[in-house]
């Protein structure tokens, strides 16, 4: 019992810890701060973290050439996942665009349906419709002439895609590798890319002040470090479907850290109908595949 309640309070800090990521990067954006490098030092410091705690569990780092492969593709499709995330950010708010992102588990099963000949059932058939509501209210910024962000919601929707790829890939490519060396591998070839970029477009790399220092070691370490470690532990105490149904508290609390804390957004009849509306599709989904 007591690995029950410890393995769902770990899902709901997991959950909680991702959806924190407006409070660290819309400080982070209001001083200037370059996006591409606080991602490349949110992974870098979830990368060294996680190394640590693989050589403290005594497990090896060693990985196979077909691994190297598919570990350079998770790491680049985990950094354009959060690189589509805040480049929305900007188009819509914080809060949106963390919803719509949410929307990848029902990406998967569509293409599991699509490239994998797997069932499409009635039940993700509806969940996808009343997902396309939510987004539709979501984007519309003006109800009586229907102005719609398309390009908000579209650049949303691509990183939804790019982590719904992440997760196909390593759900499919058979590797044997633990969850914990994947999130290894995946961050720090994520902060690869990153670092790549930054050269490529002649960014600066050094961090101007400690205040700044600080807040970027504590992006990658709750937003990252802290989310992928809990959420390893809850799969293996209670499941990957409770720890799914717990993941709905992360668009919640991304969307109450832009309303409350930084007034990105306003609550409106709109958001709480669209926001329940994609909660309430990824549930079903979720629910579908229990067994």
């Amino acid at each position: 019992m007591k690995d029950i309640v410890k393995g769902y309070l770990a899902a709901f800090i997991s959950a909680v810890t991702y959806g924190m990521i407006p409070l660290f990067m819309i400080p982070i954006k209001q001083q200037g701060f370059s996006v591409d490098a606080a991602l490349f030092y949110r992974f870098i410091t979830a990368s060294l973290f996680i190394m640590f705690y693989l050589f403290y569990r005594k497990e090896t780092l060693r990985i196979t050439p077909r691994e190297v492969f598919i570990f350079l593709i998770l790491g680049l499709l985990y950094a354009l996942s959060a690189e589509f995330l805040f480049l929305a950010y900007d188009l819509l708010s914080p809060g949106i665009a963390s919803t719509i992102f949410f929307m990848y588990p029902l990406i998967v099963a569509l293409a599991l349906g699509v490239f994998f000949k797997e069932h499409i059932t009635f039940p993700t058939i509806l969940a996808l419709f009343i997902v396309l509501i939510g987004v539709f209210l979501l984007s519309v910024k003006d109800v009586t002439n229907f102005s719609i962000n398309y390009v908000g919601a579209g650049v949303s929707l691509l990183g939804a895609v790019s982590y719904a790829l992440y997760m196909l890939i390593v759900n499919k490519s058979k590797i044997s590798a633990s969850g914990i060396k994947v999130s290894f591998y995946s961050t720090l070839f994520s902060s690869v890319y990153f670092l790549v970029k930054l050269w490529v477009i002649g960014t600066p790399l050094p961090i101007p002040e400690v205040k700044m220092s600080l807040l970027l070691t504590s992006f990658g370490i709750v937003t990252t470090l802290f989310s992928i470690i809990t959420l390893i532990y809850a799969i293996r105490m209670i499941g990957s479907t409770p720890t799914a149904i717990i993941g709905v508290m992360e668009p919640i609390v991304a969307v109450a850290i832009s309303i409350w804390i930084f007034q990105q957004e306003s609550l409106t009849t709109n958001l709480i109908i669209g926001v329940l509306l994609i909660i309430i599709a990824v549930m079903i989904d979720i629910l579908k595949r229990k067994k």
